[in-house]
């Protein structure tokens, strides 16, 4: 092996010293790219994962650990009272299975819309075809609360054409309960759905029309051209648009406070964590005593992490699949 090693040293050399020392300068300079390529990188990863990494730390820490300065970054009273407070406090399992069902309803409707939405925009040609695909494109900059007032009203004092007013002599209130959600995913006026007809539409521009052409060909209609041809082929950007949904569905408060009413999910449990401590402490401690704000950051960091374990799990069983339909969609990470 040495012997090899000292050949190979010296063919270096001979060809370094034909090229003008040329050979030399760019191995150096792949190298040092190499170095700073990864200390780069690691530097990246680190403040990803960093702020998360603190967050573990905290949420094993007795309070006492919280004000004790010596303790950095490893627990000196190490405990997991603090999950056993959050799972009480959030109501956990609960709104855990909220939250599952919820996301996973919400974002099948939402991804089976969008497809059709975007299948049309690609394939068909229809009056102010251009103008409706800028309303798309709008409905992704403008945020949803600035049409939060017309949305609440709207569906609390729900109607159509004005017919269950004549006939029932009330419009409906469909507050507090998950129709409004499912309703605006069916008229793709979802959480992000102006993101997904987008890439939905871009991905099926780029298949070639001579592949639906063949199928017309062969007898195909155009329903079934669309599920038996176009839908497989889509299988990685749907895949990515529903997990990229699941994820947002999961963490999402704003629609989940407007419309869902007393629906226990794990965002909106979470936004009321710190007065459920509250109220807890004054049931065990008294009347007038109140958390540290170091615990109360504590209890934010563990309920916050009990939020997000699921998504990681689903992530870890299905990387290799969401990586795949990521590159093969062209969505760059």
């Amino acid at each position: 092996m040495s012997r090899a090693k000292s050949i190979e040293r010296e063919k270096f050399w001979e060809r370094n010293r034909k090229s003008g020392g040329y050979l030399l300068k760019k191995s150096v300079g792949n190298s040092l790219y190499k170095i700073a390529r990864a200390i780069l990188l690691f530097g990246l990863c680190f403040l990803i994962i960093q702020p998360l990494l603190n967050k573990v730390s905290i949420s094993f820490m007795a309070e006492k650990d919280l004000y004790d300065a010596t303790v950095i970054s490893v627990p000196r009273n190490f405990t997991t009272t603090n999950y056993s407070l959050a799972n009480e406090l959030l109501e956990y399992w609960k709104c855990l299975r909220n939250t599952v069902l919820m996301a996973l309803v919400v974002s099948l409707v939402q991804v089976a819309a969008c497809t059709l939405v975007g299948y049309g925009f690609a394939r068909y040609k229809f009056p102010f075809k251009n103008f409706w695909f800028a309303c798309v494109i709008l409905s992704i900059v403008i945020p949803p609360q600035t049409i939060s007032s017309s949305l609440w009203l709207h569906f609390r004092f729900f109607d159509v054409f004005g017919i269950f007013k004549a006939i029932t002599g009330d419009s409906i209130n469909l507050q507090a309960s998950v129709a409004p959600y499912l309703m605006m995913c069916m008229g793709c006026m979802g959480l992000k759905s102006g993101l997904y007809i987008y890439l939905i539409r871009q991905f099926f521009r780029g298949i070639p029309k001579e592949l639906e052409e063949a199928a017309y060909v062969d007898g195909c209609g155009k329903v079934k051209t669309f599920l038996r041809i176009m839908l497989p082929d889509a299988k990685p950007i749907l895949t990515s648009c529903f997990l990229f949904a699941y994820v947002w569905q999961w963490t999402d408060s704003y629609y989940a406070k407007l419309f869902l009413g007393n629906i226990k999910l794990l965002p909106k449990a979470l936004i009321g964590l710190t007065g459920r401590l509250s109220d807890y402490w004054v049931k065990i401690y008294g009347t007038g005593a109140m958390p540290s704000a170091g615990y109360e950051q504590a209890m934010i960091a563990t309920g916050l992490l009990m939020t997000i374990i699921p998504l990681l799990i689903i992530y870890l069983v299905a990387q290799k699949g969401f990586v795949e339909s990521l590159s093969q969609s062209g969505i760059k990470m």
